[in-house]
Formats: C-alpha cells, structure tokens, sequence
C-alpha cells in the first residue's frame, strides 16, 4: 500500500515511517506537514492509505476529508491527540483512528484494516464520509445589538451603525450618525463586551468604531484628534495614541 503520512510535527511523522517501515506490505511515497501539502501529495503521488493529522496549521484534517474528490479514493486512518468530541464521533461511526502517542499494535491493526477497506471503493467513500460527518461543526455568528434609550424608547443597534460612546461623569452616551441615545452600560463594560469587534477606547471617557475614522490631526506630538464619520471630533489620550496607529496601520 502506498502511504501518505500528514502531520505538522515532523517527530510524529518519523515516528511514524520507523513504525511502517517495518510492515512489509506498505510502501511510504511521502510526506505532508499541513492540509494543504497532503491534498497537493494525494493528487500526484494517488496513496492508497493516508495517515492524517487533525490539528495541523493552513488546513486542518477535516478539511482535508472536505476537500477529497475524484475516484481512487484513498483509504484514511486518523491520526489525532486526545480529542473527546472526535473520538465520540468516531466511535459512533466506527472509524478507525490512532490516538497519539501510537502504539505498534495499533498502528498495524488500523494498517490491516485499511487493505480490507480498499477492497470495497464504495467503503472508502463512505469512511470518508463519516470522517467529514464528524467534525465539529462551527459556532453560529450572533450578531449581537447594541441597546440605546430616550426616554422610554429603547434603540436596538447593530455594532457597525455606533460611531462612538462618550461618558460624561455616570453618564454614557451612544453616538450614531443621526442619534444620540443613552447607552444602558458603564463604559467599561462597553469596551469589554465589544472589544472582540471594532470597537477601541481612545481616551478614558471615549470608546470609538475604528471603522468610522475619517481623520487624524495631530496636536501636539503625543496627542491626537480624530473626526467620525458624523463629524464628531474626540480627542486621543497620549496613553492611547500609539494603540490608534497601529489600528490605521500607520
């Protein structure tokens, strides 16, 4: 059988081709340190048995599985350290799959089992798919709003639409390009609850959309005034100033 082996840490892959060396019927034709290398291996060396890593850098195993197409299938046996949703996944597919560090016996059971499997194209195209089955699928975006209030009028806002929340004392305001709403959080929690989007705190009383940044003037030389896109000017914190440069990359 002509073997493929991925995996980003070349100690594993060594590992690895001393133990298949030493299983007569296979043939080692290559190796692959990411997801992308081993799809590049797979289309010009065509293994019939692919030993493949699922946490690799550029592309993990998962979507190398995802990105299989055409016949002559290769039979594949993962390859992966201690992973609880994997193993449960693969387990109730009855996929074979090595748990790191693998054992010899392991190692040449899983062998075994992959020459019987390419007996039976139709059984490798459905390993696969069983493979592909298992992976975990991705967390649902939220687009989470932004509540403002006048009065007792409650604004929900997407992120993009706030330009800017300025304090003033206990007092926060929310800033759009039209409105000025009360917002209904400290400053402080604003900044923590939005700092995994494109919010940036300027100056201890302001928090900015980065995104509305229409102009920079500088002054002093460690002080800074920025225009929004609503025409808004907010002064930068000396504390600040570097941390606004290298958000405009300049």
């Amino acid at each position: 059988m002509k073997t493929l082996i991925v995996d980003d840490e070349p100690i594993a892959r060594r590992v690895l081709r001393e133990e298949l060396e030493a299983i007569p019927e296979v043939e080692i034709v290559g190796e692959a340190e990411n997801g992308r290398q081993a799809l590049e291996q797979i289309a010009e060396l065509k293994p019939d048995l692919v030993l493949l890593d699922l946490q690799m850098p550029v592309m993990g195993g998962f979507e190398v599985v995802r990105n299989l197409g055409g016949g002559g299938l290769p039979a594949i046996v993962i390859v992966t350290a201690f992973d609880q949703h994997a193993i449960e996944a693969f387990d109730k597919g009855a996929v074979d799959y090595l748990l790191k560090p693998v054992s010899e016996i392991r190692l040449r059971k899983a062998v075994e089992r992959a020459r019987q499997l390419l007996k039976d194209p139709l059984g490798v195209a459905n390993d696969i798919a069983k493979i592909a089955s298992a992976a975990p699928q991705p967390t649902p975006v939220i687009n989470r709003k932004i509540v403002g209030r006048n009065a007792g009028e409650y604004f929900l806002l997407d992120a993009d639409e706030v330009v800017a929340f300025q304090a003033e004392g206990e007092v926060v305001w929310l800033v759009t390009t039209k409105l000025r709403l009360l917002a209904t959080q400290t400053l402080g929690a604003l900044e923590e609850g939005l700092k995994e989007q494109q919010f940036r705190r300027v100056h201890r009383n302001a928090l900015v959309n980065v995104n509305h940044i229409r102009k920079m003037s500088a002054m002093s030389s460690q002080r800074w005034q920025l225009t929004l896109s609503n025409g808004l000017q907010v002064v930068v914190s000396k504390r600040q100033a570097h941390t606004i440069r290298q958000i405009l990359h300049w």
